[in-house]
């Protein structure tokens, strides 16, 4: 039987990454607390593989109250501490309070626009974006979009999501649907 042709980032001997690849990344999310779920484990990411969050990522739901926001902006010193101590999970004092910090601001988000799904989406007017993805080195750092969805977090004072990370959020989550050309998901 032949085998199925995926994106070329992907492991083929990496079970969990496989998983992830054919049924999670580049497929649209519209659900608020799994987009707030992204941000944290993309912004714990920032200057590491996204494969060893990946293989983190049951430990940081446990760790981070499931990705519940309103849970994790109450974190405090008490629950900083406990995290820094936790080796199931990246233990950056900047990457954890960043995530109890974003919580916040998603928050705020959330009221503001009265979902994080309509305020996200709305960088790429509700339609993912196609690229065309032949070879590992078409992947941009980059893209126009993020750096705008970028500059509007930090502006309201979003932590460790520079325009890189949130590509790759945007990757993640299905606003940019970047599996490449001769992947089986391409227009899933």
């Amino acid at each position: 039987m032949k085998s199925k042709k995926r994106c070329a980032w992907v492991d083929e001997k990496d079970e969990l990454m496989v998983k992830y690849h054919d049924l999670e990344w580049g497929r649209p999310v519209r659900d608020s607390q799994k987009l707030f779920e992204f941000l944290v484990l993309e912004s714990a990411q920032a200057g590491l593989s996204w494969r060893t969050v990946l293989h983190k990522r049951e430990n940081y739901r446990k760790a981070f109250a499931r990705f519940n926001p309103k849970k994790v902006s109450k974190f405090g010193k008490k629950e900083v501490a406990r995290l820094l101590k936790n080796s199931g999970i990246i233990r950056n004092r900047a990457k954890i309070e960043a995530a109890i910090n974003n919580a916040k601001c998603f928050l705020a988000v959330e009221r503001e626009f009265g979902s994080f799904t309509k305020y996200s989406w709305s960088f790429i007017k509700n339609k993912t974006i196609k690229h065309k993805i032949r070879k590992l080195k078409d992947y941009p750092p980059s893209i126009p979009e993020a750096e705008h969805f970028a500059e509007d977090l930090k502006k309201r004072g979003f932590k460790f999501l520079g325009p890189t990370t949130v590509y790759a959020h945007m990757q993640a989550v299905g606003m940019a649907d970047d599996h490449m050309a001769n992947c089986f998901c391409r227009n899933k």
